[in-house]
């Protein structure tokens, strides 16, 4: 669904305080939940659209729903979906869009804190931007491909470490006033935005007077792309795509749906592509339980 949406209240609150010296022209708001396999299955659609217009947006994630919800994927609770109706679904998500989710981690490992996991997204953004994208890309990782429970502490502490957090400020940051602060930040977003679907895209220009355009759900990329020539006020042109290598060393650790969508190939071509960078020891393969991974390796 597609809607206009006026934010002035949060977006003045939020944006008008920072320099405009560098300031990209558009802003997306991506609204998720990090335990939504739909969420994980738009990766694909952003990091090409980080890709050919990044130089043109900034992205900020918000999580979504309310204090009370993050904890409903635990099935023990009574009235709630059974682990086995949450792991179908997972698995006819991860069928259908080629990024792969095991729902067995509901039977076999399941989420024991949901909250502490989307409380953690917001201590690791406290070490920074691109240290917080790292840390969710890496937590959805090992939830949906290793079968992790993420809500546990010590799961998450190795996360952190394996992001380059410092381990100490990030275990203290965990149960700061700070982090809370910043979670019912992202839980106010998401009110004042009216999101009821997750995930939900938020495109604004950086004229706060306009409205901006709400894209909840998943859609192809070429709608992504529209809106943002829409909500531009300059014509974008894409930037030239990467040299696969050069893509693979940046993101270090990618499905083949993502290298697919990225460089519009089928995923047959794309394993084609990765294969032979196997043979040349750049690419390690990583088989997984819908279709396979590919990590970058970094030589000296």
């Amino acid at each position: 669904m597609l809607t206009l949406y006026n934010s002035n209240s949060f977006y003045d609150d939020q944006e008008n305080n920072k320099s405009q010296a560098c300031q990209k022209p558009l802003e997306i708001y991506s609204v998720i939940d990090p335990l939504c396999p739909e969420c994980w299955s738009l990766e694909p659609v952003l990091k090409k659209l980080q890709v050919e217009y990044g130089h043109y947006f900034r992205l900020r994630h918000f999580v979504s729903g309310s204090l009370e919800s993050l904890n409903t994927y635990i099935p023990k609770r009574k009235g709630l979906k059974s682990a086995e109706q949450i792991a179908e679904k997972w698995e006819k998500t991860a069928s259908l869009s080629g990024m792969s989710c095991d729902g067995d981690v509901w039977l076999e490992n399941p989420i024991s804190s949901p909250h502490k996991a989307t409380l953690a997204i917001k201590a690791a953004e406290l070490q920074g931007k691109q240290q917080g994208i790292k840390f969710l890309r890496k937590l959805r990782e090992n939830l949906f491909l290793n079968k992790q429970n993420i809500g546990n502490e010590e799961v998450l502490l190795e996360i952190a470490r394996s992001v380059g957090l410092d381990d100490e400020e990030f275990l203290n940051d965990l149960s700061s006033e700070a982090a809370i602060k910043a979670l019912r930040c992202d839980l106010k977003f998401s009110q004042e935005m009216d999101v009821t679907q997750i995930p939900t895209l938020i495109v604004f220009n950086d004229k706060t007077d306009d409205d901006g355009i709400k894209i909840s759900g998943c859609y192809s990329y070429d709608v992504y792309v529209e809106i943002l020539r829409e909500m531009s006020e300059v014509k974008i042109e894409p930037a030239p795509l990467p040299a696969l290598e050069e893509f693979l060393a940046n993101y270090a650790f990618v499905a083949t749906k993502e290298v697919s969508v990225v460089y519009q190939i089928s995923c047959e071509e794309a394993e084609k592509q990765l294969k032979r960078l196997v043979l040349q020891q750049k690419v390690e393969r990583v088989p997984v339980k819908y279709g396979t991974f590919w990590r970058y390796i970094q030589t000296r």
